[in-house]
This record gives C-alpha cells, sequence and structure tokens, in this order.
C-alpha cells in the first residue's frame, strides 16, 4: 500500500517535495502530491495497465509510465479524480463540476441497479441468505431470496487483485461466513462468531452502493485504456531524469513527521 499521506493528519506527502518539483518542470505546469496520486489511479486502475504490463508485473513493484505531455498528464489527472471519487464512493476528490459530487455515485436513470417489487431479500433469520448467483441472461444478481436488476455481467466479473468483488463482499455479510484455516495461521477468534442473525438493511444500501460503483468503473475503462497506449506512445519522463535531480528518498528514509512503518513510493521508469 502506498498512502498519499505520510502522517495521521494529511499534511505530509509522501511523496518526495523534489519529485514533484521536477516533474512540474519536465511537464511545465505545477503539479501536486494530489496530481500524482490520481495519475497513478487513472494509469494503473483497470484492466488494460494488467494486460500491457502482465509480463514486468510479474516481479513485484509498481511501474508507472510518466507522460511528458502537460495535455496527457491533466488528462490522467481528470480521469484519476474520478476513478478515486468513485473508490472512495464520493467522499475524496468531491468536484461537481467534473461530475464527481458529494455522496454514493450513481449510474443514470435506466442502467441503475434496483431491488424490484417482489425482491427484497427477506430481513429475518429464516430469509439470511447464505447464497448469491447471477443470471447473464436476465441480468439478475440473486441473494439469497432476494434479488437486484439490472446488473451487467461486466460488473459481476470485475476482479481486484484477482477476486471477484461481489463475491468477497458477500462473503463478509453471508449467513456462513467461516474462513478456512491457512498454514499455521492461528484459529478464528470467538468474536467472529458475533454477527447479525438476519440481513440487515444497510448491507441491501452497501450492495447496491457496490454494483453503482463498479457499473461506472467498468464505463471508464476503455477511456483509460485508451489513455494509457497515447502515454506510453508519447514522451515520457524517464527514472535516470529524476534520479539525476534527487528526486527519489534514500532506502529507510522517510519524511519528517511520518507515521512508522510506512513505505514510500517509488517508480519503476524507462531508463534513458
Amino acid at each position: 500500500m502506498f498512502p498519499l499521506w505520510a502522517d495521521n493528519h494529511g499534511s505530509v506527502s509522501n511523496i518526495s517535495a523534489t519529485v514533484l518539483a521536477r516533474l512540474q518542470d519536465q511537464i511545465g505546469q505545477p503539479v501536486s502530491a494530489e496530481d500524482l496520486f490520481a495519475y497513478i489511479a487513472a494509469i494503473a486502475a483497470h484492466p488494460g495497465y494488467i494486460r500491457r504490463f502482465a509480463t514486468d508485473l510479474a516481479t513485484p513493484g509498481l511501474r508507472i509510465p510518466l507522460t511528458a505531455d502537460p495535455a496527457l498528464f491533466t488528462e490522467a489527472v481528470t480521469l484519476g479524480r474520478r476513478v478515486i471519487w468513485l473508490h472512495t464512493f464520493g467522499e475524496r476528490f468531491v468536484d461537481a463540476t467534473q461530475q464527481c459530487p458529494a455522496g454514493p455515485p450513481r449510474l443514470p436513470d435506466g442502467r441503475r441497479p434496483q431491488v424490484p417489487a417482489g425482491g427484497a431479500i427477506p430481513n429475518t433469520p429464516e430469509g439470511m441468505p447464505d447464497e448469491m448467483t447471477y443470471s447473464p441472461d436476465q441480468q439478475r444478481l440473486t441473494v439469497g431470496q432476494g434479488y437486484i436488476e439490472p446488473v451487467p455481467k461486466a460488473v459481476w466479473d470485475y476482479e481486484v487483485s484477482g477476486k471477484q468483488v461481489l463475491v468477497q463482499w458477500f462473503s463478509y455479510r453471508r449467513k456462513t461466513r467461516e474462513r478456512p484455516q491457512i498454514g499455521d495461521r492461528r484459529s478464528p477468534s470467538p468474536l467472529g462468531d458475533i454477527q447479525p442473525d438476519h440481513w440487515l438493511p444497510e448491507y441491501t444500501t452497501e450492495l447496491l452502493n457496490v454494483l453503482n460503483v463498479l457499473g461506472l468503473l467498468v464505463d471508464l475503462e476503455p477511456q483509460a485504456e485508451d489513455l494509457l497506449t497515447r502515454i506510453c506512445a508519447g514522451a515520457l519522463v524517464t527514472q535516470q531524469t529524476l534520479a539525476s535531480a534527487g528526486a527519489f528518498f534514500p532506502a529507510g528514509h522517510s519524511p519528517a513527521g511520518a507515521i512508522e512503518q510506512v513505505t514510500l513510493p517509488g517508480f519503476d521508469l524507462p531508463e534513458g
């Protein structure tokens, strides 16, 4: 995890000021820590990034091509701010002028997932769901005895770090929540058995929020992949350029005021 801020108050950037200054020189416009954070989200938070760099990503480490084109940089920052707005369910990078209002993001009418009449998930112990299934023909997500639609297949299939988001989300709210013990890990705490015995209304609200966010993220994927292609085809800021300016923190160094055990972000950039 590479946090934007290196302190608990969100005042000490986890990105070297020298990096930002050097990028500003290369791109020819101001670059803030938030801008770079959003840029990274635009570049890496979509399947096209994985497809393009699959071979390189076999070795751990975040590899981000940094454009030297100010127009492309601005385009990426704008896109990345929307991505982060979605990832934080409308709590960060709020900007109504960029269609990022405060509050849970929503798909347009007609595409917005709903609980139809007769599709409510029972809130009784007997009706506590233990299974979630999907019908691509109906675009229906069935949760126990209830259901939600429309849910596109791309939303059902959406993965993060190789795990299906909806399946993971449901696994922590279903009736049976046991986790298999892996290796020498200690047995689960009895506290894990303390859980609601019925489906809570807020679970449905959360699920609708997740479905809307995933749908909007899927919408951004073609734009993000096209942007990545154009950035990789253009002029890039190289690792050598940043290193020669002393833009990287020495190994083991943290900025003043940083919280303990924060890993500082590094970038594997094109040589040259």
